[in-house]
């Protein structure tokens, strides 16, 4: 049987993997949501408003917008399917591009309405990679007591072995 650790990576990388795919599919197309993708449209606009250098660097908003949204769409994939070391890597690489869209978020002025989704899968995201990375403990290994411990008697056999009154 899996371990909960084993559970709980999986479990987190299919929903993030699978969320990020949805997400970068309305940043893509507006097959899935007309209104979410014009919604889409209109804060990446903003955002290269708000950052000059952007600009300066030849990057409009379409092109922050689609590719950021496939960034999305591909770290996605990578946590829904594949295996291994990849899903770290796109865990990290998602977890850049929330601490991103934060900063733009703030950027422009935006209320937490409009962002708290990105500070909770930013948490997930990040619960995630501390989980998948940390060492697995293995039941059969023990701690190794110090020799005076191992010498030390119980408290069960330190109590005396009389009778006990009851009354």
């Amino acid at each position: 049987m899996a371990s909960p650790r084993t559970i709980t990576i999986v479990a987190l990388s299919v929903a993030l993997g699978l969320f990020f795919v949805f997400m970068g599919t309305i940043k893509l197309t507006p097959r899935l949501s007309k209104d979410a993708y014009s919604e889409m449209k209109r804060a990446y606009k903003s955002y290269v408003r708000a950052l000059p250098l952007l600009k300066k660097l030849g990057i409009n908003s379409i092109l922050l917008r689609k590719s950021i949204g496939a960034l999305e769409v591909a770290c996605g994939i990578v946590m829904t399917l594949v295996p291994g070391r990849p899903k770290d890597v796109a865990n990290f690489l998602l977890l850049l591009l929330v601490l991103a869209v934060l900063f733009f978020h703030q950027l422009v002025g935006d209320p937490l309405k409009r962002y708290a989704h990105a500070l909770v899968f930013g948490i997930l995201l990040t619960c995630r990679l501390l989980i998948a990375r940390k060492p697995e403990e293995r039941p059969s290994e023990k701690k190794a007591l110090p020799e005076s411990a191992e010498q030390q008697p119980s408290l069960y056999e330190k109590a005396p072995q009389g009778k006990v009154k009851v009354s």
